[in-house]
């Protein structure tokens, strides 16, 4: 995985969280992990619990679902830090009645907090532009800025990601390569013809 930014991306029970957390287990610590999940009710309880037993004890954890930019810019610029998710972080901010420009300056922040680090940072976030137009407006409001908020963000990193059914597509750097989800080898490579 290349230093600086990366982005892991990809529907609900895809694979993303799973590959992003061995993508930084390939660096050495410190890892930092910056969770944007407020527990509201008993499901979200249930998977937060089940994300937790999975990074268990090899990461610091952070919970942040508003102030993230903040956070990153705390963190240490060595560490691996691991945001998971940027959907989740950009729901709190609607539900909290933060403005149209307000997050676009907030999704500014977050990347200007982690370029130039050593560190590695790595992005995860469900793609929910490939599905039909919803019916209410903040439903379209939150589709609508959370493909802004990726085509920004993937324009800065250097390692992109695309999960989906447990196998991932790493797009960036070139060339396009299937990843193994489990052990992070190369299924196959895709060649330009």
């Amino acid at each position: 995985m290349p230093a600086g930014l990366n982005l892991v991306a990809g529907g609900v029970r895809s694979g993303k969280s799973r590959f992003a957390l061995q993508l930084a287990e390939g660096h050495p610590s410190p890892r930092i992990f910056v969770a944007t999940a407020q527990v509201l009710d008993h499901e979200m309880q249930i998977r937060v619990a089940a994300h937790q037993r999975e990074r268990n004890n090899r990461y610091a954890t952070i919970e942040e679902p508003l102030e993230l930019p903040q956070v990153l810019v705390q963190a240490n610029p060595n560490a691996v830090v691991v945001v998971d998710c940027l959907t989740l972080w950009l729901s709190n901010l609607l539900l909290a009645d933060r403005s149209e420009l307000d997050i676009r300056r907030k999704i500014k922040e977050v990347i200007a907090a982690r370029i130039g680090c050593p560190g590695a940072t790595i992005f995860v976030s469900n793609e929910v532009g490939m599905g039909i137009v919803p019916e209410n407006t903040l439903a379209r409001r939150f589709r609508d800025l959370s493909g802004i908020m990726h085509q920004t963000i993937a324009g800065r990193c250097h390692g992109l990601y695309l999960a989906a059914m447990g196998t991932v597509l790493r797009l960036r750097p070139a060339p396009v390569e299937v990843c193994d989800n489990i052990g992070m080898g190369s299924v196959f490579t895709i060649v330009p013809s």
